[in-house]
């Protein structure tokens, strides 16, 4: 049997939405935020490569703090659900069933 990377990277993507149905163990609001980090990050280190070079990366500071703000909100939501009361309630009922 030979190796197909078509199958593979179909089998990979439909993994991917598996994220996003509603019976998981994925927090969504997480994996957005690390994209969103992993976007910045790119965009600091292409600036930081250009910079060297001699060349000015052009992006408006707008769509940078459009992404700092979704990372931010979205690893703050997160954070707040983990250590709210309503979540503690459901992880102590659930572990008390017999």
């Amino acid at each position: 049997m030979s190796y197909n990377p078509i199958t593979y990277l179909w089998g990979r993507m439909m993994a991917f939405t598996e994220i996003f149905k509603d019976d998981n163990s994925w927090n969504e609001k997480t994996v957005i935020g690390f994209m969103s980090f992993a976007v910045m990050t790119l965009y600091s280190i292409l600036d930081l490569g250009t910079g060297l070079l001699g060349m000015d990366l052009a992006l408006h500071e707008y769509i940078y703090n459009s992404f700092l703000y979704l990372t931010v909100g979205s690893f703050g939501i997160a954070g707040l659900e983990k250590f709210s009361p309503t979540e503690r309630a459901k992880v102590n009922n659930t572990s008390e069933e017999p």
